[in-house]
């Protein structure tokens, strides 16, 4: 017989294992949890959705698996779907431990027992478990390993992560997966901003997805709106509904099919895809640089100038238009029709490498600028020449003669552009081009000087950005694509004072079909056309407001069509999407930019490019860089003393009242020679046959008194920068103004007898000119030393 004492014990070790395994199995659960799990949204991928700067949807792309997917968190899906969810599918979710007995039993028997429809009775765990590890639930067994993998995910996860992961895994129909594709598919909003019928049509859409929408139309069918006004029943029963509430569930209900999301700039997008294909993403949200409203103004304007020039042969064209503020790019046009495999119009336009033409030629010329080989006002000569073993010619064959550097670089004269380049050292065109960014370049041998007229190959965006270097003073930065993309240190390739140059340059490039009677834009445009061999591209690039624009015309293929000129194909279209911004923008203004500090305007002799003489028969206005801009005293005019009876050269010594002044224009031979063929000779200057070969106009040089000749001048250090030496000279009564050099390097202009200062920075012998507006001049040496 047992006694109470015995059953006691046998009571209290009994409690103790039971005590026991119960600490044991908390502690199984605790180690489950606490132990590292992947997040359950590891392994699958994801959908990228693409917005415009203003937060415009532009696209939704494909997940690997060909899925619409995006992973919302839970606390960014509206509570309205989450209730609805729990109260269709699970509403014993946060207290059951994964799988549901009572559920479980009523679906065996309804489906194996009664025979009935087959029913699973699968709480949100079990069904997040059958579509992680992509289980087959259709038998029995199927149906005790889901159980299992169910009971698994409790083990490991909360119900938080659990409830989160099965909202991001669900399929919504079609391939729509989670609810966040699903809400910006079907209702063109984010999972937080549901209403309530759009959150309980989203909660039984996961039963039967594939037969509850029309895809034609996405009309909801009449098995999804039963399905849906139940649930709403359901949901009157536990929650209070307002009437307002209850109307809506009375309002027809469309879905928005895929087919319909919107497709906004594809080239662009692709490019996004395939850079973001070696970064590893986090989010599956895209904000970019693009406009969309800009990308269809530019489309628009593509499609209609295509349309209208079909008959000569224009199919394609690539527009890139980017904001030079911030070098984010605003619209991107790769062809003029995406869907047309006739033009290969999947091909980006603006990623491609073409010859640029004379695309390029203002950089030539700011180079030359920026290196003391030319001001805009330098006469340069388009003649025909030979640099070494290479000759070029000039688009129409023809020859302009004295042509001023502005009007070279917008007239694209070929022969002045390849002398400029001739000139530049360090760094060269071709360095400049390198030290830019412009990928997959050859050897500098391998182009030579044919560089210059398009001899190498760019692509829309490498041009854009040099373009945006004008635009941004000389500084060079890379094109932006996505808001958050890092902004590097800019870098400057050219000064303030050789950009602005340049652009003051092409400013006055007047634009197709401009007349002198027509008002000038109030939105300068600065801008360049070019036209590669055999006709292949047509380029027109520039700038207005705050925009760089960039039009190419052409064919992928390359093949060439005689059209295809910059200012005749590409040149139209360009100005067409600059009115077309102009009329849709009418506040578009260009940025601000204070004068370059070390720009100087300075009078000159319009037929040389240099000083005036009181003999100039035209003089004007030109930007100069003292110190670093070439310039000289005018020796086109000059004054020759004839006689008067045999009209020769008169040589001293002469009495005046026997000889008259003339001024003669003195041209070299080659540039004598274009006015000749051109029909408009000049008169030749007299042959002077006196014994000195010169000709006396009287008057006295000038003659400098400071600084001192053959005198070294010391300076301090410590003031480098600020001590000064006084220039000043004694002139002839004649003289009005005098110039003076530096070691040949122009450094200002004074009234005769006025003093300049000169602030030396450097060691060193230099020789000091003055000359003065009639030509006469005196020179001396002086040595600089700077001490500490």
């Amino acid at each position: 017989m047992i006694t109470f004492s015995a059953f006691s014990r046998v009571a209290k070790r009994l409690l103790q294992n039971i005590a026991m395994a119960v600490f044991l199995l908390a502690l199984v659960v605790l180690t489950c949890r606490l132990w590292p799990h992947p997040p359950l949204s590891q392994g699958q991928p994801f959908s990228s959705v693409y917005y415009d700067r203003q937060g415009t949807l532009m696209r939704i792309s494909l997940a690997n698996d060909d899925r619409y997917r995006l992973w919302t968190p839970l606390a960014q899906v509206s509570p309205l779907a989450v209730r609805g969810l729990l109260l269709h599918e699970d509403r014993w979710f946060y207290i059951n431990p994964g799988f549901n007995p009572f559920s479980l039993l009523r679906g065996f028997w309804r489906s194996y027992v009664a025979g009935g429809k087959m029913q699973g009775g699968s709480t949100i765990s079990m069904q997040l478990a059958r579509m992680h590890w992509h289980l087959n639930t259709r038998t029995p067994s199927g149906k005790v390993i889901q159980v299992l993998r169910a009971v698994q995910l409790e083990l490991s996860y909360s119900k938080h992560d659990i409830l989160e992961a099965y909202l991001n895994y669900a399929p919504y129909g079609r391939n729509i997966e989670s609810i966040g594709a699903a809400s910006l598919i079907y209702f063109n909003k984010a999972p937080q901003d549901l209403t309530l019928p759009e959150a309980l049509t989203l909660a039984v859409l996961p039963q039967s997805p594939s037969l509850r929408i029309n895809a034609k139309t996405g009309v909801v069918g009449t098995a999804l709106t039963q399905a849906r006004n139940r649930l709403f029943q359901s949901w009157q029963r536990k929650y209070a509904t307002d009437s307002s509430q209850i109307a809506l569930f009375k309002l027809p209900l469309a879905l928005r099919q895929p087919e319909l999301m919107p497709y906004i700039a594809p080239h662009f997008v692709e490019q996004l895809r395939q850079q973001n294909q070696q970064i590893i993403r986090t989010d599956t949200r895209i904000d970019t640089t693009l406009d969309a409203n800009l990308q269809r103004l530019v489309a628009r304007q593509v499609n209609a100038f295509i349309a209208r020039n079909q008959s000569r042969g224009i199919h394609n064209a690539a527009v890139l238009l980017v904001d030079s503020r911030d070098m984010g790019v605003r619209a991107l046009v790769g062809s003029a029709d995406y869907y047309n495999h006739d033009i290969q119009g999947q091909v980006n336009g603006t990623n491609a490498k073409r010859s640029p033409g004379s695309a390029l030629k203002p950089f030539i010329y700011a180079l030359g600028m920026e290196q003391g080989v030319l001001h805009p006002m330098t006469i340069l000569k388009d003649v025909p020449s030979a640099f070494g073993a290479y000759a070029p010619e000039n688009f129409d064959r023809r020859f302009l003669g004295p042509v001023t550097a502005t009007n070279a670089l917008n007239f694209s004269r070929n022969i002045p552009a390849v002398y400029v380049a001739s000139q530049l050292r360090q760094p060269t065109f071709y360095q400049f081009l390198r030290l830019a960014g412009i990928a997959n370049m050859s050897s500098e041998n391998h182009y030579g000087l044919s560089l210059v007229l398009g001899g190498g190959e760019v692509t829309m965006q490498e041009l854009a950005r040099l373009y945006a270097l004008l635009a941004n003073r000389g500084v060079l930065q890379p094109l932006r694509m996505q808001q958050q993309d890092p902004r590097p240190t800019p870098v400057r390739l050219l000064s303030e004072e050789a950009s602005f140059m340049t652009l003051d340059m092409l400013r006055q490039h007047r634009r197709p079909g401009d007349t002198l009677a027509q008002a000038p834009s109030s939105l300068p445009v600065y801008w360049k056309t070019g036209t590669s061999w055999g006709f292949r591209d047509a380029w027109s690039v520039g700038i207005f407001g705050p925009y760089v624009l960039v039009v190419w015309e052409g064919n992928f293929d390359s093949k060439g069509n005689n059209v295809f000129v910059g200012a005749d194909a590409a040149a139209p279209l360009f100005f067409n999407i600059i009115d077309s911004m102009g009329a849709s923008y009418p506040d578009l203004q260009e940025p601000k930019y204070p004068l370059p500090k070390q720009l100087k305007r300075v009078e000159i002799c319009l037929a040389s490019g240099n000083l005036p003489t009181p003999w100039c028969q035209q003089t004007g206005k030109t930007w100069f860089i003292p110190g670093k801009s070439p310039i000289k005293v005018d020796t086109v005019y000059r004054p020759v003393r004839l006689d008067k009876v045999t009209g020769e050269v008169a040589c001293p010594p002469y009495k005046p009242d026997e000889t008259r002044i003339e001024v003669f224009e003195f041209w070299p031979s080659d540039l004598a020679n274009v006015f000749a063929q051109a029909g408009l000779p000049k008169r030749k200057p007299p042959v002077n046959h006196c014994k000195e070969g010169l000709v006396d106009v009287g008057g006295n040089p000038p003659r400098i008194t400071s600084p001192t000749k053959n005198t070294t001048y010391t300076l301090r250090q410590s003031q480098q920068g600020q001590d000064r030496i006084s220039f000043n000279a004694v002139t002839d009564a004649d003289s009005k103004t005098l110039y003076w050099f530096v070691d040949d390097i122009y450094l200002g202009s004074s009234a005769s007898k006025a003093v300049i200062d000169w602030r030396p920075i450097n060691n060193g012998q230099y020789r000091i000119r003055a000359v003065d507006d009639r030509g006469r001049a005196d020179s001396r040496l002086i040595s600089i030393e700077i001490v500490n």
